[in-house]
């Protein structure tokens, strides 16, 4: 019984994802190399498109890790690599955009939308409110009524 559960166990370890950089690319400093991987979780694999360029094993991705670790081991700032990056690339190559004059409408749409829906169940609720719902009681519907009350 314990053989087969750690053979599944190490089955469904073998079929996890493993993180995309390679031994050859590591940064020989630690600290560096902790940066390193921080921008590369930030940075969106242009040919993947919906994953980092750390967890991606296309040859751009790995281009993009290596160009990250070479500025870095250079001198650059943490915002200095993803400002040349973005410079070459543009925003879309960040998987969290930036907010800027040009996202304004990303990152304000959804509260705006979010403010009009609720204004609008509010305008509904009130002008609901005020109309009568079903329809009136018939004269043998009124006296059964008044008959079933008077008792």
């Amino acid at each position: 019984m314990i053989r087969r559960l750690l053979l599944a166990l190490a089955l469904l370890l073998a079929a996890a994802p493993a993180f995309a950089v390679n031994p050859d690319e590591v940064l020989p400093d630690p600290a560096l190399e902790a940066r390193a991987r921080t921008i590369s979780a930030e940075l969106r694999c242009m040919v993947c498109q919906n994953q980092s360029i750390d967890d991606s094993n296309a040859d751009l991705a790995r281009d993009l890790r290596l160009l990250v670790r070479k500025r870095l081991a250079d001198g650059d700032s943490d915002k200095q690599v993803l400002d040349y990056i973005v410079s070459r690339y543009g925003e879309f190559v960040l998987l969290k955009p930036r907010f800027t004059e040009k996202t304004l409408l990303l990152w304000g749409a959804p509260v705006t939308l979010f403010v009009f829906g609720g204004l609008a169940l509010v305008v509904y609720a009130r002008r609901r409110a005020g109309k009568p719902t079903g329809t009136r009681l018939t004269p043998e519907e009124e006296a059964r009524l008044s008959e079933i009350l008077d008792k």
